[in-house]
């Protein structure tokens, strides 16, 4: 078991409030996501999960318990951290075997899960050598092998990606995804990277300053979210926001649609504009469009590689069920 439950958390350093008060659930083999501009809190707030910071106000409970004074070590909880910290002295099976020994479990138990880790996290060619001898993605997998062999309730993940180039990335992406549908154990990723948030998680929290503000399905937030701000930060382009007449037209103070959702035409769009930047990338093309009189720079999407250069004029035609319609108050209009 690993619901987590947080009611009317709060943490300030001094006079300065970081996390407002809040209440959040998470469920029981869930995989959820904590996700942000820098500095907007999600760290402290996992932090506040383990127990390696005090509340300031609230309770945190761990499958109905009340852990909000219980020290981080007795909450059953693993945490995976940027940074690996490992012990460059110990070999990948000891630096695994840490936490057991520490625990007291029997050699036999320890080797047990020392090898059901491995097996998992493809280290069993690796469990002599020591972390001078291993690739930044083989040092996190060590990292999270010596998370799993705690047996815990739920494992917390601070950005334990951002230390890794772009392809490390990606695959251990697609190897911690896998391990939570492997082990269905209850699992809490803080990152910054919203495409990370849009391709793990089952539930996702976008916080700003402390604040939550939407809890849902990444496609839930993708396609309804419920204010400006998780509008322009879920989606990889972000999403086309556009103040003026055109958004009068559509009875709103802000409009918003997607670079998918705009169609290129050969001629007589509704929408017309001359191309900066173009990003080719083979399946798709990225078009900024310029002069729109719509917004500074529009970002458009089309399949493949579509013959428009550098200054020609481009024709778009808007999806019109596809528009998201925002209030003075930045919030969704249903």
């Amino acid at each position: 078991m690993g619901q987590i439950v947080l009611e009317k958390v709060s943490k300030s350093f001094g006079e300065t409030q970081v996390i407002p008060p809040l209440d959040l659930t998470i469920e029981d083999g869930e995989f959820a996501v904590f996700v942000g501009p820098s500095g907007c809190g999600k760290s402290t707030l996992l932090r506040l999960i383990a127990g390696l910071e005090d509340t300031t106000s609230g309770t945190v409970s761990i499958d109905g318990e009340n852990v909000t004074e219980v020290s981080p070590s007795k909450r059953g909880l693993a945490m995976v951290f940027q940074t690996y910290a490992l012990y460059p002295h110990m070999t990948v099976r000891k630096n695994i075997a840490f936490p057991m020994r520490m625990a007291g479990l029997s050699e036999e138990e320890q080797d047990r899960r020392i090898m059901a880790a491995a097996e998992s996290l493809n280290l069993v060619d690796y469990l002599d050598r020591k972390p001078g001898q291993l690739s930044g993605g083989q040092r996190q997998r060590v990292a999270i092998g010596r998370a799993i062999v705690r047996n815990p309730s739920a494992f917390l993940f601070d950005e334990p990606l951002s230390n890794l180039d772009a392809a490390l990335r990606v695959g251990m992406r697609i190897e911690i995804s896998e391990m939570h549908a492997r082990m269905k154990t209850t699992m809490i990723y803080v990152t910054h990277d919203q495409v990370e948030a849009m391709t793990m998680a089952d539930k996702i929290v976008v916080l700003q300053s402390g604040v939550i503000e939407q809890v849902g399905s990444p496609l839930e937030l993708y396609s309804a979210p419920r204010n400006l701000f998780v509008a322009g930060f879920i989606g990889s382009p972000k999403m086309n926001l556009i103040d003026g007449e055109e958004a009068a037209k559509h009875g709103a103070k802000t409009i918003g649609i997607r670079p998918e959702h705009i169609d290129v035409v050969e001629d007589g769009g509704i929408w017309m504009g001359t191309i900066g930047v173009a990003e080719r990338l083979g399946s798709d093309t990225f078009f900024h469009v310029n002069g729109t009189g719509l917004a500074e720079t529009l970002t458009v999407r089309a399949l493949g590689d579509v013959a428009l250069r550098h200054g020609d004029t481009i024709h778009l035609n808007p999806r019109a069920d596809e528009i998201h319609r925002f209030d003075a108050q930045g919030l969704r209009v249903s």
